[in-house]
């Protein structure tokens, strides 16, 4: 599982975040967030007056300039400029609706192709939902490690034996 999406894209940011927890497997999300003073409101433990009121200063860090929260709300299959804080500009392109993520050929001339164009694809780029997790493919037991007895968890003497055998 393969995303990527914008902070300020909230409708697709949630859809790409619970998909990638469904995903059984590893899911990788790449969330461009250039908000430095994002959530940054009365109520919020991750304000920037709720973390001076509780921090431990170790040393004067200096002055962190308040911005706004940048938004945007773009149709599939179009491209966006957002103009960040500090003037520069940055390309989202989403990914239209009939775009195939399970086509890792289609998912990698895409990305090459947005690169090219100096813009960032967002959406979810490529999944494989076929695929098996790691612990299908190891077997792995559903029972917990401490409920096993020893015997089934060590290898006997004899299997001791051919494993350093085979080292040799």
């Amino acid at each position: 599982y393969v995303a990527r999406s914008f902070s300020g894209d909230m409708k697709q940011l949630l859809a790409l975040i619970k998909g990638a927890i469904a995903h059984r497997g590893t899911a990788m999300l790449d969330v461009i967030s250039p908000c430095v003073t994002f959530n940054n409101h009365e109520d919020s433990t991750k304000s920037y007056k709720w973390a001076k009121d509780h921090e431990i200063q170790i040393q004067e860090i200096g002055f962190v300039p308040f911005f706004d929260e940048i938004m945007v709300d773009y149709e599939p299959g179009t491209t966006q400029e957002i103009v960040l804080h500090d003037g520069s500009r940055i390309r989202l392109k989403k990914l239209r609706p009939d775009y195939d993520p399970t086509s890792k050929r289609i998912a990698l001339e895409m990305l090459l192709e947005s690169q090219e164009k100096q813009e960032f694809l967002t959406g979810l780029v490529y999944v494989e939902p076929q695929k098996k997790d790691f612990v299908t493919l190891l077997g792995l037991s559903d029972e917990p490690i401490v409920e096993i007895p020893d015997a089934k968890l060590r290898p006997g003497r004899e299997a001791l034996d051919r494993i350093m055998e085979s080292l040799k």
